[in-house]
């Protein structure tokens, strides 16, 4: 065991603001200070008082030092960031200054990542100093903050038309003040976050922004500190609002003066923690308040998802039949006794609950992807539709390909649909993408990294150019990454491409919308099989950080029956990637398909297409419960495809090698008592059915190669990868998994929403120490009850219908003709959304800080100046003067209440 330093003791109980605390070898007032400061040091800190200037002739004289000894030993301890210098006195004489813990020293010490590494005691010794002192004085704190920590600065285009704000609410007033005198230096709690495991993901770099003699301080101390411009700090300015981050002034020096501004991270920020655990937004909080104009408000979650409070979710629009909702604010400290009962540890993930336990919009719910549904129908109806194209990109970036094939669960849920019929959603969708199938007009998101101005550098494999593969990508590149794409076929986009006919899905769109993609940055390169032409192995040599394994199901399955592999038997897979490549490929005499999916049905008219005699479809499941969508149905009906319900293969008649029929066995019933598929058969009721072609879509199959030789990546229930349902990060850590792969075959929509995810994944795990969950949005969202609801007046419009294109002939063409709606029936169409659902804000959780302000595309969110109190900015050491009258006046209302009780 070390030897007890007395005057590391010493020192800190000099420092620490934890009232009536006696300083132990185990608190971190000591070992926080051991392992950096020395003796020497500590000697002359404690020459020194807490935040009192001394010039270096009062050191001298104090210290009895000799003076090149006693430079060297302040050069020291301000490069470790034991002390800070400024030059505010009358003679502009450099000063040496014995801060606080926090904001000061605690801070400094993290400033410089190499030192961090070497001491990463230092991290914990920043956050238990930033939470200790504060855990009894935080309910008793007023508006304002009394001179602790930080103090939250709105956005300055917020608050730029209110007319009752005071000079030190607009960050441009203290850049004004400051003119010139302004550094870029390390976030402090990014890095000690970081160190422990619990980073951001942010490139912690430039965040700071120093200003005044603090500028000249941290870019003489090596603490990562660079001199910038005035445009520079707004730029930077920029980017944290364009990341969500929240701007704060250091709250310790009364009205006149800060040192810094910062922009926070709330899932790293210990300022922000301090209000947040402990449910005192006092602490926090700027003057103002957020409030939502329900009229306006679509829902579109875009001010939910970047809340750092978590003040903001989604609600209802619409009134119940027994009136409008009340909303639960949180409970606040000012008349309640307060402990860590009314605590919140875990607040970074409660922050990011997205909606009331009431629920909200049914269509942004129901779909995987929680597209903006009500917000992009708005767009379009105000005729804005390259911002409709825009905000469908935030949650997909295949919108022209979902607008047409698409299973369109947003309009099942659709609350319009309990009064006539739903809101035709992806047909509006298809008219917005429009624009996405032409050069000029295409929608190219900008990147928006969380760093001060450079891309990230971290390599990122994604294998497989399928809709999960390309998704990730998409997200990967919005954030500033270059990741590469390896895909085995000739070309990208997996089974839309070589799975989707093209009477449904032409191949120019699949094009458009992927040539996005390489707009943003993203190589992909074809012909590539990862297991074959090169391994994981290989590409980790090269750099790669960090692999998404999006191969989707590429085999079919057969159902393990006598005859199978005769001459004209193929999977659904087979056939439709057969055809896709050549249109003209020849299907002669009678077609069975067995399947009664959309899959199947999609067979069945590519059978017909390719000149079958006829074509028949035979299914296990009844009608109405056959998983085919009815419009899927409708249309191969209208084909002149035959739907037989009920019966399974039995066995496939062979002549010379070749199919001349098969039998059928009597379905009489699919799934067992727990409503597993456990299919059972009438064996004696058999029927025999002619034909030459057999296609079974009963299933497909994952085709892995050798992808995973050498790996730990688990394989499970039909041979899928294990991963964790919220990362979906495997065994193998730096290999992540989505779509098809991960949960079986399923729709395009959920491949995207996946694909978005493991891009969220991937940016967390290659950035070093951060955490994968932190945070993190888990995209839950609950739908609204919609057999409660009071809708009184709503357009009585009838649905609109797309035509078709007459030139074409539908039965018999692989060119699509369904038209794209008119603007005049998107005008029609729009009309009919009830618009169910609205933000609502819980101004008792709301810090003011107008991040909201900059999502909000509906001018639906502002603030208001409600909290003047909040602006009122004390010294650090007259906290008591400002916390005591306020503490008495909450206990007398404590006290009172109790009575009333």
């Amino acid at each position: 065991m070390a030897e007890e330093r007395e005057l590391i003791l010493k020192l800190g109980q000099k420092v620490t603001d934890r009232i009536g605390h006696k300083v132990t070898v185990d608190d971190p007032e000591y070992w926080g200070l051991a392992g950096v400061v020395t003796d020497e040091m500590a000697e002359v800190a404690l020459k020194m008082k807490v935040r009192k200037p001394m010039t270096f002739s009062q050191l001298l004289k104090a210290t009895g030092k000799e003076e090149k000894e006693l430079q060297k030993l302040l050069d020291d301890m301000s490069e470790i960031g034991l002390l800070e210098y400024n030059w505010e006195n009358p003679k502009k004489e450099k000063q040496y200054v014995l801060p606080m813990f926090v904001p000061g020293s605690a801070e400094f010490f993290n400033m410089n990542e190499e030192r961090l590494k070497e001491h990463p005691e230092l991290a914990h010794f920043f956050e238990r100093m930033s939470r200790l002192p504060l855990e009894k004085v935080t309910p008793m704190v007023p508006p304002g903050g009394a001179g602790i920590g930080m103090h939250v600065i709105p956005v300055e285009k917020a608050i730029e038309m209110e007319n009752q704000s005071v000079d030190i609410e607009h960050i441009s007033h203290w850049l004004k003040k400051y003119d010139g005198k302004y550094a870029a230096s390390p976030c402090s709690c990014r890095l000690s976050r970081k160190t422990y495991g619990e980073g951001c993901a942010d490139d912690p770099a430039d965040w700071c922004i120093a200003v005044g003699d603090m500028a000249d301080y941290v870019v003489e101390t090596n603490k990562g500190g660079r001199y910038i411009t005035y445009d520079e700090v707004i730029d930077i300015l920029k980017r944290a609002e364009d990341n969500g981050f929240v701007h704060q002034i250091t709250n310790i020096d009364g009205e006149n003066k800060i040192f810094a501004i910062c922009n926070c991270n709330v899932n790293v920020c210990y300022a922000l923690r301090t209000s947040q655990l402990f449910n005192t937004p006092n602490m926090s909080r700027s003057a103002y308040v957020a409030r939502v104009s329900t009229e306006d408000c679509v829902a579109c979650g875009r001010c939910v998802e970047f809340c750092p409070a978590g003040a903001v979710k989604l609600g209802q629009k619409l009134c119940t039949n027994e009136g409008m909702i009340e909303y639960p604010k949180q409970e606040l400290p000012d008349a309640a006794k307060w402990g860590p009962e009314k605590w919140t540890e875990d607040y970074r993930d409660k922050n990011r609950i997205n909606c009331y336990d009431t629920g909200t919009a049914p269509c942004k719910t129901a779909c995987p992807a929680h597209i903006a549904v009500q917000g992009y129908l708005k767009k379009a109806a105000q005729g804005k539709y390259q911002d409709a194209l825009a905000l469908i990109k935030k949650e997909n970036p295949f919108p022209a390909v979902c607008g047409r094939v698409c299973n369109r669960r947003c309009e099942d849920a659709c609350t319009r649909g309990t009064i006539d019929q739903a809101v035709a959603i992806d047909e509006v969708k298809k008219f917005i993408a429009e624009q996405d199938l032409h050069a000029e007009t295409r929608y190219i998101p900008p990147i928006i990294p969380p760093t001060t101005g450079r891309l990230f550098d971290e390599k990122v494999a994604i294998i497989g150019a399928g809709p999960a593969g390309l998704s990730c990508a998409f997200y990967l590149a919005e954030k500033g990454y270059c990741p590469v794409v390896f895909e085995k076929n000739e070309k990208p986009g997996g089974m839309l491409r070589y799975g989707i006919p093209s009477f449904k899905l032409e191949k120019d769109v699949i094009d458009a919308e992927i040539e996005v993609i390489r707009e943003m940055g993203v190589e992909i390169r074809c012909g590539v099989e990862i297991g074959k032409d090169i391994t994981l192995d290989e590409l980790r040599n090269q750099g790669y950080k960090a692999f998404y394994i999006a191969i989707g199901c590429q085999g079919g399955r057969l159902p393990g029956i006598p005859g199978e592999d005769a001459d004209g038997v193929m999977t659904a897979v087979e056939l439709l990637r057969t055809v896709g490549e050549d249109e003209k490929y020849p299907i002669t005499g009678n077609v069975v398909v067995i399947g009664g999916g959309n899959v199947a049905i999609d067979v069945a008219r590519t059978s017909q297409r390719c000149g079958a005699g006829s074509v028949q479809m035979y299914c296990l499941e009844s009608r109405e419960t056959m998983p085919a969508s009815l419009e899927e149905i409708q249309e191969a009906e209208e084909e002149e495809i035959q739907i037989n319900c009920g019966w399974g293969p039995k066995e496939v008649l062979v002549k010379d090698g070749k199919v001349t029929g098969i039998v059928l066995k009597k379905c009489v019933s699919v799934f067992d008592e727990e409503g597993r598929f456990a299919p059972k058969y009438d064996e004696d009721d058999v029927i025999t059915v002619a034909c030459e072609h057999v296609y079974f879509s009963v299933g497909q199959s994952i085709e892995w190669g050798n992808l995973l030789e050498n790996s730990k990546v688990e394989l499970g229930r039909g041979n899928g990868a294990v991963a964790d349902s919220l990362t979906y990060q495997t065994a193998e850590p730096d290999v992540f998994v989505g779509g098809d792969v991960y949960t079986g075959p399923k729709f395009a929509i959920d491949a995207i929403a996946a694909g978005k995810e493991g891009a969220v994944s991937i940016h967390r795990f290659v950035q070093p120490n951060s955490s994968l969950t932190i945070g993190r949005n888990r995209r839950e969202f609950i739908e609204l009850d919609k057999e409660n609801l009071k809708v009184s007046e709503y357009d009585n419009g009838s649905r609109q219908i797309p035509g078709m294109d007459k030139q074409i002939d539908a039965k018999k063409s692989f060119r699509d003709a369904h038209l794209t709606f008119t603007e005049e029936q998107v005008k029609a169409e729009t009309a009919r959304c009830l618009g169910c659902g609205a933000s609502i804000v819980d101004e008792n959780k709301c810090i003011g800080c107008g991040v909201c302000t900059t999502k909000c595309e509906f001018d639906a969110i502002h603030l208001f100046r409600e909290n003047p109190d909040c602006s009122k900015m004390v010294k650090s050491e007259d906290k008591m003067k400002a916390i005591l009258p306020y503490a008495l006046k909450r206990g007398i209302k404590i006290k009172f209440g109790k009575k009333e009780k």
